[in-house]
């Protein structure tokens, strides 16, 4: 039973996702029945509207960065005494994606049912509809549904490039034409009040406010910075930042060289009594290989840095980071800052000549314990029995896993079917 509840498919994040579809289904199964919202002499618009926007509140602010910072800060607040079964739980807190990925598709899904209700109105020749909000509300139907469609696991692996910019200016787009729509409904909702005054009462357009806030206050922290990028090999590049800004450990910075179209997350590594902090950016794709090739001068960063899934550590007395390749990057600051005892499981190609002797003997003096495997000199490891063989000797209460998406799915569920709390990053951004 312990094996087939921690699968991969049953993980926190999902069950998020079936949460918010239950409540949304028990909304509609109520207005179905006893809220009597769908009638031939009409259809209660308000309700419906209300949802989409509730749902869509959720999505977006569950992703901006200061909810997210809070959310991490609430979540490891428990002290390492309290039984560990609560901790394990507090600790998947990084799962909040599943509130962002469910109450987008379920406010996707309610608005196509506002569309179809205003549609009936309007052919019906039903009052409080116009067929201008009719056009807009389709429009913004079929940008919502573009946005879903790239969102989805098997395309947005694929196309993560059109994935983004779908996301990016679709999603500007919408908030543009949701503004339209919220002026045009309340305008031909409104009766006998003035504009100004049914704009000024309706509790959706100030929570329209309050998104659009959301949305752009990271961008009002956009600025392009000089770096100094050392290259220790063709495959990797240690870039440097000193403008000001020294990130807590376990935080990410989101960088760009073209600010409008294409931004790359990163670990930062802040070093302990040192100003300025450090990225590590692998050769693993278009973006980080041309950034190599071609080191840039400046940087594009926006944002504040934000709370990563290894920030959870603080809930337990030791753990075990499992690391392959760049995911030394996000390690390294927690090994740095020695906040719990940790024993670090490394496995890369060349570690010296790839990352340079600077890092290794850097990373060899803030664990001198670590188990580094060079996969060029000893072939590929099973990182799950070196993973549990590291918990058990270091005495540990869990494994911390940063590695490629398959490579991190296999650790976790094999420490957790173990009844090992384990935890990685889910790839839902």
């Amino acid at each position: 039973m312990r094996r087939f509840a921690r699968h991969p498919a049953l993980m926190h994040y999902h069950r998020l996702v079936c949460l918010v579809g239950a409540i949304n289904l028990a909304f509609l199964a109520f207005g179905v029945t006893r809220g009597m919202w769908w009638t031939r002499n009409g259809i209660a618009l308000g309700p419906i509207s209300n949802l989409v926007l509730v749902n869509f509140s959720i999505a977006i602010l569950i992703r901006q960065q200061y909810v997210i910072n809070l959310l991490f800060w609430l979540a490891t607040r428990a002290p390492t005494h309290w039984p560990l079964s609560i901790r394990w739980t507090l600790a998947k807190v990084y799962h909040f994606g599943g509130l962002h990925s469910g109450c987008a598709a379920a406010a996707t899904v309610w608005f196509a049912v506002f569309a179809g209700s205003l549609t009936f109105q309007l052919a019906n020749g039903l009052p409080g509809v116009s067929v201008g909000i009719v056009w807009v509300t389709y429009a913004l139907l079929a940008i919502l549904l573009v946005i879903v469609l790239m969102a989805l696991p098997a395309i947005r692996a694929r196309f993560h490039n059109s994935f983004e910019k779908t996301h990016r200016f679709g999603g500007w787009a919408a908030l543009l034409l949701f503004w339209t729509q919220s002026v045009m409904f309340i305008n031909d909702q409104r009766g006998g009040a003035g504009l100004a005054h049914a704009l000024l009462s309706s509790p959706g357009w100030w929570m329209l406010a309050v998104l659009t806030t959301s949305i752009a206050l990271p961008w009002t922290r956009l600025r392009k910075v000089p770096v100094r990028i050392d290259t220790p090999s063709s495959h990797a590049a240690i870039v440097r930042f000193d403008h000001g800004v020294t990130p807590f450990p376990g935080s990410s910075t989101a960088v760009s060289r073209h600010p409008l179209f294409e931004w790359h997350s990163f670990a930062n590594i802040p070093a302990p009594r040192e100003n300025g902090f450090r990225l590590i950016v692998s050769r693993a794709g278009d973006w980080s290989g041309s950034f190599i090739d071609d080191a840039p001068s400046h940087v594009w960063v926006k944002g504040i840095p934000t709370a990563g899934v290894a920030n959870i550590e603080t809930l337990f007395t030791r753990v075990v980071y499992v690391a392959t390749g760049s995911g030394i990057g996000p390690v390294l600051p927690h090994l740095l800052a020695k906040r719990v005892p940790a024993r670090l499981v490394w496995s890369t190609r060349s570690p010296r000549e790839t990352y340079g002797d600077a890092l290794l003997d850097e990373i060899l003096q803030a664990e001198p314990g670590a188990i580094i495997w060079d996969t060029d000199t000893q072939g590929k490891p099973d990182m799950v029995r070196l993973a549990y063989a590291a918990y058990t000797q270091f005495n540990a209460e869990a494994v911390i896993c940063i590695a490629n998406q398959k490579l991190t799915n296999a650790v976790v569920y094999g420490m957790e079917s173990r009844g090992i709390p384990a935890y990685g990053a889910i790839w839902d951004s």
